[in-house]
């Protein structure tokens, strides 16, 4: 017999994924411009032009059997040095290339991370609402995932809740801001307030309890007063995974990289363990195509105005017809609380209108349903009729 937990994974699909298959079907069924799908976080927006120009630069006059062929294990070393010398400008860190490991998208750069970090038993805690893979991925590195809830009504770190989560299996805290599906960034004092309720915890329980910050959606920060705190800057022993499918809509070619803080007294031995742990997952040397990209596209991003648009005009419209959002900060989602209170109940009736929006109960937040809004304006316009109705159809 193979393995039936992987079996069961295969078998059954994440919601996410299960409702973007059923968009399609019903496109195909009765017109896509019908059907308004705000299931996935699939970027709209085109990448840059500088990615375009930069990809056929590389490709005309780079020499093909370099360019397609192996990198070093973590990554090219120039690539490495390039993101390492940018982030510590704009942060004001001090990181080196052997500080980097080039990944395939944040997803590679999670799996590797627990895997590098987690003995088995041990516990990782993020907070609710969370992107639901990190159960999958923590579980299948022979972890646990604790989720704790977020602050009512803002979706900020409840910090009593997570002190009361940490125990001596502690290993990391995972956080994700600006999050999905919320938008929240969280508050600068309350990651200070987090990093030094994990100096006393680590101490305490006398084992190092690490900070990990999932950061694809860094750059989508659409309001000026809005600042995302660099953790590695509060918090010595922080790991920081990143992806760029979001800043340079580039969610297929799958490239990010982990940047482990040299601050930490542990760095030499958690760095061997991202790279053993890339190693035995067979997540070595991420495409080197867009590796060269990243190195001279590296403070490019997309066009987030457009989402910013979306955001403004879906949140004051759809509060307008009574539903309950907090009001996002950045990435590009909206967490709508279901009306009636049952939020699988509430995306089933959605589709009676064509409207596809994800459950919130495997985010780990019963009662809301996530709207992502990284759509074509005109298609939002023509979706607001179908959220009228759907109120309505509540008696809104």
């Amino acid at each position: 017999m193979i393995n039936q937990k992987n079996v069961e994974l295969g078998r059954k699909r994440s919601s996410i994924r299960e409702l973007f298959e059923y968009g399609k079907k019903r496109k195909a069924e009765i017109g896509e411009d019908k059907v308004f799908d705000f299931s996935i976080g699939n970027p709209s927006v085109p990448a840059p032009a500088e990615v375009q120009n930069a990809l056929k630069e590389i490709i005309t006059q780079t020499d093909p059997v370099f360019l397609h062929g192996y990198t070093s294990a973590q990554g090219d070393f120039s690539v490495r040095k390039t993101l390492a010398d940018y982030i510590n400008l704009r942060f004001k860190t001090a990181l080196t290339a052997d500080c980097l490991y080039m990944t395939c998208g944040a997803a590679a750069s999670l799996t590797i991370t627990m895997n590098a970090l987690l003995n088995a038993g041990e516990e990782i805690i993020t907070v609710a609402p969370y992107f639901p893979e990190y159960k999958v991925f923590c579980e299948h590195a022979g972890g646990k995932l604790v989720a704790v809830e977020s602050e009512d009504g803002t979706f900020q770190l409840d910090l009593k809740k997570i002190e009361n989560a940490i125990n001596a299996k502690t290993k990391a805290v995972l956080i994700n801001s600006p999050n999905n599906p919320s938008g929240v960034v969280y508050r600068e004092r309350d990651i200070k307030k987090l990093a030094e309720l994990l100096e006393k915890y680590s101490e305490k329980f006398g084992g190092r309890i690490f900070l990990i910050s999932d950061e694809p959606y860094r750059e989508l920060v659409f309001d000026k007063d809005v600042t995302v705190p660099y953790v590695m800057n509060y918090y010595a022993h922080s790991i920081v995974c990143y992806s760029y499918s979001k800043s340079l809509s580039l969610p297929g070619e799958r490239i990010g990289y982990i940047a482990v803080s040299n601050k930490m007294k542990e760095f030499e031995e958690v760095y061997a363990g991202v790279c053993g742990a890339g190693r035995a997952l067979g997540f070595v040397c991420a495409p080197n195509l867009f590796q060269q990209l990243v190195k001279k596209v590296y403070d490019k991003t997309s066009d987030i105005s457009i989402y910013k648009g979306n955001r403004d005009r879906l949140y004051s419209t759809l509060t307008g017809y009574g539903y309950t959002v907090v009001k996002p900060d950045g990435a590009f989602y909206l967490f709508v609380k279901a009306l009636g209170g049952d939020a699988r109940a509430f995306s089933e009736r959605a589709k009676n209108f064509e409207l596809l929006v994800v459950a919130g109960d495997d985010f780990g937040c019963a009662g809301y349903v996530r709207v992502s809004y990284c759509v074509a304006p005109d298609m939002i316009e023509r979706a607001l009729p179908a959220f009228k109705a759907l109120a309505e159809s509540y008696g809104k």
